[in-house]
Order: structure tokens, then sequence, then C-alpha cells
């Protein structure tokens, strides 16, 4: 059973999604917050699998509730997914800061369902419109930052190199371990071998690593998804 807490200011919205949430055999959630200091503070009580993010604070504030959600003291770490307005540097600040993932408040619901799964299983979602932002970003990055991914990147063996492509372009574990003919077991441990050398805390800060460091270009985008 995969718990979730609910995080957003608005009190229909928390309804709504408490509701949606529930009628899945496989989810449950532990409780509600109304803002982001609050959302911590459960966090830490509650111990959820998934925290369900409203992004509609400021940037700078969101980021800050996500990175004290993701390293709190007593060492629990729920995945994050973020609800956001709108595709723009804000969730993209949110994902370097740790998000597992990101979905616009328009998604359907039948969407909202598959992403909490997603997430909780450990990969990504990020929508098509977030993804060009990310590349956008990157590319004004990455001659300030450029240098220290790099050297992190040489850390990294040839096949290592190979997954985190794939793992930049969407790809599932199992996509992966088809296309470079690996076993899946294998190619979990390879992304927690990238993981551990380039000091990510999971695969969308492993993507965001992958444009910053150089190794995928953004002529190479792929819609990045579950």
């Amino acid at each position: 059973m995969t718990s979730v807490l609910i995080a957003t200011g608005q009190s229909l919205q928390r309804v709504g999604l408490r509701m949606l949430l529930e009628s899945q055999p496989d989810l449950t959630v532990v409780g509600e917050a109304a803002h982001g200091p609050e959302a911590v503070r459960l966090s830490a009580l509650l111990r959820p699998d998934i925290v369900l993010l409203d992004g509609r604070d400021t940037g700078t504030d969101t980021m800050e509730t996500v990175r004290r959600l993701v390293h709190a003291p007593d060492g629990h770490a729920p995945h994050v997914l973020l609800l956001t307005t709108s595709d723009d540097a804000h969730p993209y600040g949110a994902l370097r800061a740790g998000a597992a993932g990101h979905l616009r408040e328009d998604a359907t619901a039948d969407e909202l369902v598959a992403a909490v799964r997603v997430v909780a299983a450990g990969d990504v979602v990020v929508s098509p419109g977030l993804a060009r932002a990310l590349i956008d970003a990157v590319r004004s990055r990455r001659a300030v930052e450029n240098s220290a991914p790099g050297n992190r990147l040489d850390t990294l063996t040839g096949r290592e190199r190979d997954v985190l492509t794939a793992v930049a372009s969407g790809d599932s574990n199992a996509e992966i371990a088809d296309r470079l003919c690996i076993a899946p077991t294998t190619v979990k441990s390879h992304v927690s071998n990238i993981l551990t050398k380039i000091g990510a805390r999971g695969r969308v800060q492993a993507v965001v690593f992958a444009y910053e460091s150089g190794l995928v270009h953004p002529a190479q985008q792929h819609v990045l998804h579950a």
C-alpha cells in the first residue's frame, strides 16, 4: 500500500484529491497539510511514501519545502510529486532541489493516479512542457556550472553513461535492459551506482545532471515520461 500526504492550500482540492486517491485499492491518504511547513512536520510524523505538493507558493518557498522534505533529519525521504499550473523554471528548480516528479494541475484523474504510482516506484514523471523548460534552463546555466558536473561525469564508466543517457530519454529499467541487452537487475545496479557517483537522490536529479554535464544535448531531447 502506497501512503500519500496531500499538501495544498486549496481545501476543495484536498478533498477532491483524497477522494480520488482513496478510491484506488493500492493508495491511501495518511494526512493533509495546508502549507509547506505543515507538510514538513506531518511528513516527519506520518512518514508517507509520497508527498503530493502544491506548487502555488513562490519558487523559493517550494524549493525550500522540497529540500526539507527530502533531506529530513530523521532520514525519511518521501518522493515529492509537484503539482503546478505552468511549465516554467519554478518546477525545474524544485526538481533540482529533490522533487521526484512534476505534473500540471490540469492533468486528468487517471494521469494523476498513474503519476503517483510511477513516482512511488522510483521512476520519473516530467511533463513535456517542463522537459523543454529544463533544456532551456540548462542552456543558461551550463556556462556557470559546467565544471563540477563534468568532473563527476568522468567518474562514470562507459556502460554507466549509456544507462544514464537512456534514463535521460525517459526509459524505464525494463526498456533500458532491452535497449542495452542486459538484465533488468543489472540496470538497477547501474542506476544505483550512477546516483552514488554523481551525488543524486533519484532519477530526476540524474536527468538534470545528464543535461548539465553535457552528456545529453538539447538535440537529443525526448519527452520524459513514466
